[in-house]
């Protein structure tokens, strides 16, 4: 009995659509990891019923979870590291930038907010042919499962989908100081709590490779915006993520803008969309493909917060041996998370070519999710310092792969070795 079929009886299917695609690139780059206890010394966050007093790490761990997060205002400056990365994971496609002919970007934190600037930038910067027009999604964390969406659509040969999330360049200041996220007077209706988005958020940029696979019969996907029905229940019409200013409705300059210019979480409604919307991707990935949880290699999920992810992975009966995690580590990559994810794997061997792995996210829209999909690396896959960490659990998931069974990817001595084999991939180390 697979996992899934252990969890709540299925609700009616929803919509799914083929996706004939594998996954033949990965780049990424997360920031240096910065314990919670470091940042709160950092943000100077007014303690609300402890006058006189600062949040510690410790209250922020008890509240949210994290321990430590992906913090680096200096790498995270500019589009530079998107370019580095997108760049590596198109080598590592063995691909070329007129190979490509459909480009997603995915962030919701643009370095240019009007005028999608951020993926005329990056294309530009990439030499990607003038003829691909740019797509850019205004998306939160379930944004991977749009990009899909419209992907599957498309029709598209070979498609090249960046996601990155600058959260230090927005909070911090040029003095280092953490600031945005400390106010609780002001006019967000948010306030009080703008700092829990500060200390939950973190840095990471990364790119996919998707290339068009007709012979992969087992690729499916799903997308919800839940705001007409949401699992037979009233759809949802708050956003989950408050960000009020900075358009037509609060300009900037104006009075009040900068205030409601950041991230404000509703968290009652967050953690009840994360729960049921979660158990709801894997109910109809099940119900259009019975058993795939035991059949795929890796399921990515998004890792909203460290006590969502555990309380849904005891739900739906999955652990780390087929679900990793980071959220403690890392905290909230956003949109980038469950790539991430994905590339840790691959540098650490525990997933290679012709195996099957599921992607399923859920963010601010609201948006849900799921798709799947094979991998088939070819190139050289580049190893980022720092590596992000990969779960114990999933360490041992991959030890006890045969060195060279289908799919295994061979490493002499880890992750960061250069010139490590894999089954159609490689992995070299840089800093």
């Amino acid at each position: 009995m697979s996992a899934s079929e252990t969890a709540n009886p299925p609700a009616p299917a929803a919509y799914a659509y083929p996706f004939p695609y594998r996954i033949s690139g990965v780049g990424a780059q997360i920031g240096e990891v910065i314990s919670v206890e470091d940042w709160a010394r950092l943000a100077h966050i007014p303690h609300r019923k402890r006058e006189g007093e600062e949040i510690s790490g410790r209250d922020i761990q008890r509240i949210l979870g994290v321990a430590s997060k992906s913090w680096d205002r200096e790498r995270f400056a500019s589009l530079d590291t998107v370019v580095d990365v997108a760049r590596s994971a198109l080598r590592s496609a063995l691909a070329e930038p007129e190979d490509i002919d459909a480009v997603f970007v995915a962030t919701c934190t643009p370095y240019e907010i009007m005028l999608d600037q951020d993926a005329f930038n990056l294309l530009r910067r990439l030499r990607i042919p003038d003829s691909v027009p740019p797509f850019q999604l205004g998306a939160g964390c379930g944004g991977l499962s749009r990009v899909a969406a419209h992907l599957a659509r498309t029709g598209t040969r070979r498609a090249l989908v960046i996601s990155y999330n600058a959260a230090s360049p927005i909070g911090v200041d040029e003095n280092g100081i953490i600031s945005q996220y400390s106010g609780a007077d002001g006019e967000h209706p948010f306030a009080h709590t703008l700092w829990c988005s500060g200390a939950l958020f973190s840095d990471a940029a990364t790119a996919l490779v998707f290339e068009r696979d007709e012979s992969f019969e087992a690729g499916l996907g799903f997308y919800s915006r839940d705001s007409l029905d949401f699992g037979g229940e009233p759809g949802f019409s708050d956003p989950l993520i408050h960000y009020p200013g900075g358009g037509a409705a609060h300009p900037p300059g104006f009075p009040g803008s900068a205030e409601l210019s950041a991230f404000g979480l509703n968290g009652p409604e967050l953690a009840r969309y994360y729960s049921r919307g979660m158990m709801l991707n894997q109910e109809t990935m099940d119900a259009h493909r019975p058993g795939f949880v035991d059949e795929v290699r890796r399921i990515y999920t998004h890792q909203a917060g460290p006590a969502l992810v555990e309380d849904y992975h005891k739900l739906a009966g999955l652990d780390t041996r087929k679900a990793p995690a980071h959220a403690r580590e890392l905290g909230n990559l956003v949109t980038s998370a469950t790539p991430v994810l994905f590339y840790t794997d691959v540098i650490n061997g525990l997933v290679g070519t012709e195996d099957t792995v599921c992607f399923s996210v859920i963010g601010a829209g609201p948006e849900r999710g799921a798709f799947l999909t094979r991998v088939a690396i070819p190139g050289e896959v580049t190893v980022t310092a720092p590596l992000p960490p990969v779960p114990a659990a999933a360490e041992f998931a991959g030890a006890v792969r045969a060195a060279g069974s289908p799919g295994a990817i061979r490493t002499t001595a880890g992750a960061t070795t250069t010139g490590a084999t894999t089954a159609g991939a490689t992995v070299t180390a840089t800093a």
